[in-house]
């Protein structure tokens, strides 16, 4: 076997929230590796970022702006993909974010706390609108995008979960649930396909700064942690955020035949953050 990743020129893979701090980086790692590109997205310009990375890197791109929460949408989609680029082999389920509306402002209630900053607090709206972008979010275009793969008797799909699936953190409840949903999915739907040929696998990234945790982390002001990001910082053993090329290498690995037999897992990129107890 030749150990690299050259079995996935010429494949075409779409990416959800493929326009999002870290779904950009996983665009330019997918097509450095001369991968074609479906790239679904909120964003209005989602054509012109899409000519644009087709330009730098000499393949097939394409950008639809789609929710990834309207089924017939995303089929739309599907007929698009299908007329610019052909059947599709790689689906990436990025797309995801939180809220501050399912955000609790303490990170354990005390008993004299207001119970509007707690848990109970928390705005149901916001609540299943984070649940929805993340979990439904990743079973919609799964249901939509892999049907080619069954056909065909072959294909990938990549769901990018999150170290709040593996240790649920703080504050976050509905984006917690929703990423341990989407581990459980991957398993799920990994069994549920493997005879037809197709795999999926899940990434769970530690802690990137990112446009949806960064009102958490950082101080808009001024930058400077605030003292839960200070604390992420003294629980990761590489006592630092990770930067979203990290992921690249694990998709690509994942993505390739190099990992043929792998297939429901689920693997921390995360600075050895869900290896540390914390002394």
């Amino acid at each position: 076997m030749k150990y690299s990743f050259d079995d996935l020129k010429g494949r075409n893979a779409v990416i959800t929230g493929g326009f999002g701090v870290i779904g950009s980086s996983l665009v330019k790692g997918l097509a450095e590796a001369g991968i074609n590109l479906a790239v679904i997205d909120l964003v209005a310009d989602a054509p012109e970022r899409a000519e644009a990375v087709a330009k730098e890197f000499g393949i097939k791109c394409i950008g639809i702006s789609c929710s990834v929460l309207e089924k017939e949408a995303l089929e739309a989609a599907r007929d698009k993909i299908h007329e610019k680029l052909g059947k599709i082999d790689i689906l990436i389920n990025c797309a995801g974010g939180n809220s501050k509306k399912a955000t609790c402002e303490v990170e354990q209630m005390k008993p004299d706390d207001d119970p509007a900053k707690t848990f109970y607090g928390l705005s149901m709206d916001g609540f299943q609108f984070v649940y929805d972008l993340n979990f439904k979010g990743t079973l919609l275009p799964t249901m939509v995008f892999t049907t080619d793969m069954i056909k065909a008797g072959k294909g990938n799909v990549l769901n990018i979960s999150s170290m709040n699936a593996i240790r649920p953190l703080t504050k976050i409840p509905a984006y917690s649930a929703a990423k341990g949903s989407i581990n459980n999915f991957t398993q799920w739907y990994a069994v549920h396909v493997a005879q037809c040929g197709i795999r999926c696998n899940a990434i769970a990234p530690g802690f990137f700064l990112t446009n949806q945790n960064r009102f958490l982390l950082t101080d808009e002001a001024t930058g400077a942690l605030k003292p839960r990001g200070e604390k992420i910082i003294a629980n990761t053993p590489t006592h630092k955020f990770g930067e979203p090329e990290d992921i690249i290498g694990t998709m690509l690995y994942l993505l390739s035949d190099i990992s043929s037999f792998v297939t429901g897992v689920v693997i921390p990129v995360d600075g050895g953050y869900s290896a540390f107890g914390g002394v």
